[in-house]
């Protein structure tokens, strides 16, 4: 039987950087992930996302990699990492890295040789021109802080083709020695023990823009390569894909089930957060009908935010500005005119009612949860940093000096720890949380624990269940002769919901946010404020 393990994984995402510190020099590195397993371990987390640890000038959060066969000096040695990977998997948790493959530093040694040297291999390595089109501004990913797609080179003589910061020249993945050097990564990576690869940008990689006679079909042909030799060298290994697409455009990366094994859900994601705006459910269940049928063997990866800014671009300026109406009313709230650069619980007013129903929601969803380091015991942002970095704080642990995330002198720490506020370290942190049975991070082990024991949300079918009252979200998730069933209520009132359907009866309490009565055979369901419930449907009644 193939392995499957990703459709019932618990994944958590976390930057090394900003984790722990275990050498006082302010920044996070691979001893101090590492004294922290066991932490992770305990929330019961399976499978660990590493955001890029590769060497670089470190202009964008380390997605302008220069060497791919390494660990920045600043985070530890490969000796480190490797100690860490055994380590994990001592505690049963897989390992998935950032492969950056869109672009790479301009300080990268390739684009260094391809500037100077137009008769080397490495100038094909990257797209050059010397009358480029005219830019399509829905092309560039930063567009209040890029103009254009294209920058000149002096020593080139020509420009290159950059859709991210100018200092971040793309890859020119149509040259087979670049997909031959990106395969030889990737077997580098896995001989150190990681479970797959999540494929930065993946939807710029496959764009053409530039590339002398490139086509669409060849270049998106490189997943299939790329998904061959994944399973050539690790069967059980697997590729997510960040792809923030239309609905039209999803099949292009899970293929026939032969390309990506998972792609984030941005487009749920979105209808998610427009439903929490609305307090209607009608835009979560749009949002689920909107989406393609996918190959059996292929996942969804459900979040509530990541390390980036909670992206609104798939909906219409009306719903975008619905939600920042909501929850980013101020200018520097907001970030490229289509996102939201804010954690969830400041988004929400610290409601913990409203923060329980929202992760309830994401865990249920079909598909596999992702947490954020800091989601467990929900940390805030600092608005006062630039741009993303508001939502990259150091992870907060106790409230000793720097949150115990470092013994280094604060202004030597890579970034600031949130000190002030209802979300300052001394207020919200591991330590603390963690003496008080009543604690969020106690709430995400157990609703953790519980979706352990639902594997029906990761590898069952999807039925959407109508119900009585407009602000209550009711689905069903069927594998292997079992049903669970998750009820969501939007709003914040009482109510009581009755399912519009008969195939489920008998249905047992799993999960909720309060103590309920058990059900009797009317199907009428009490729902608390922003109150949610999980039920077993008992089929052998």
């Amino acid at each position: 039987m193939q392995n499957l393990w990703y459709k019932n994984a618990i994944v958590y995402s976390l930057d090394v950087e900003t984790f722990m510190d275990s050498n006082a020099d302010g920044v996070g590195d691979f001893q101090g992930l590492t004294q922290r397993l066991d932490h992770l371990a305990a929330m019961g987390i399976t499978c660990l996302w590493l955001l890029p640890f590769y060497p670089s000038p470190n202009r964008d959060n380390g997605y302008d990699v220069m060497d791919y066969y390494n660990v920045d000096p600043r985070l530890g040695t490969l000796g480190d990492f490797v100690e860490f990977m055994h380590q994990a998997r001592e505690r049963g948790m897989r390992v998935l890295i950032d492969l950056v493959i869109n672009h790479t530093s301009d300080q990268h040694p390739w684009f260094q040789e391809s500037r100077s040297n137009p008769q080397s291999r490495y100038r094909n390595y990257y797209v050059w021109s010397t009358n480029p089109r005219e830019d399509d501004p829905n092309l560039i990913a930063f567009p209040t802080v890029e103009d254009s797609l294209w920058d000149y080179d002096e020593q080139a003589g020509a420009y290159y083709l950059h859709h991210f910061y100018k200092h971040q020249p793309d890859l020119n993945i149509a040259n087979s020695l670049v997909r031959e050097e990106i395969c030889k990564i990737m077997g580098f990576w896995l001989e150190l023990g990681v479970s797959g690869f999540r494929i930065d940008a993946a939807s710029f990689v496959i764009e053409g823009i530039g590339i002398p006679g490139a086509n669409q079909e060849n270049l998106q042909i490189f997943f299939d390569e790329m998904r061959g030799f994944l399973a050539s060298r690790q069967g059980d290994a697997v590729l997510l894909a960040e792809a923030n697409v239309s609905a039209e455009e999803i099949s292009t990366y899970f293929g026939q089930g032969n390309r990506m094994h998972l792609l984030f859900n941005f487009l749920l994601n979105q209808y998610m957060f427009l439903a929490l705006a609305r307090q209607a459910a009608e835009p979560l269940r749009y949002g689920l009908r909107t989406l393609p049928e996918i190959p059996s063997q292929c996942q969804w990866l459900n979040f509530v935010r990541h390390h980036d800014e909670l992206t609104l671009d798939r909906l219409s300026d009306s719903e975008r500005q619905e939600i920042f109406d909501a929850f980013a009313p101020e200018e520097n709230m907001q970030i490229y005119g289509r996102g939201i650069r804010r954690r969830l619980p400041p988004m929400l007013k610290g409601d913990r009612r409203h923060i329980e129903l929202t992760y309830s929601l994401m865990f249920s969803l079909p598909g596999t949860p992702l947490l954020r380091y800091g989601d467990e015991i929900g940390m805030g942002d600092n608005l006062r940093l630039e741009g993303r970095t508001s939502v990259r704080t150091p992870m907060q642990w106790s409230d000793e000096p720097n949150g115990g995330f470092s013994d280094a002198p604060p202004d030597q720490l890579t970034r600031p720890v949130i000190s002030e506020g209802e979300y300052s370290y001394k207020q919200v942190n591991v330590a603390q949380e963690q003496r008080d049975p009543a604690a969020l991070i106690n709430w995400i082990e157990r609703i953790v624990r519980i979706r352990k024991q639902c594997p029906e949300f990761g590898y069952g079918t999807l039925h959407i269940l109508e119900t009585d009252d407009p602000c209550v979200f009711a689905h069903c998730c069927e594998w292997s002769d079992r049903a669970v069933i998750a009820v969501h209520n939007s709003a914040d009132r009482d109510c009581t919901v009755t399912l519009n359907s008969t195939d489920y009866e008998h249905l047992f309490d799993l999960f909720g946010d309060r103590p309920y009565e058990a059900l009797n055979d009317n199907k009428a369901i009490p729902l608390s404020p922003y109150g949610y419930r999980w039920f077993r449907v008992n089929q052998t009644h």
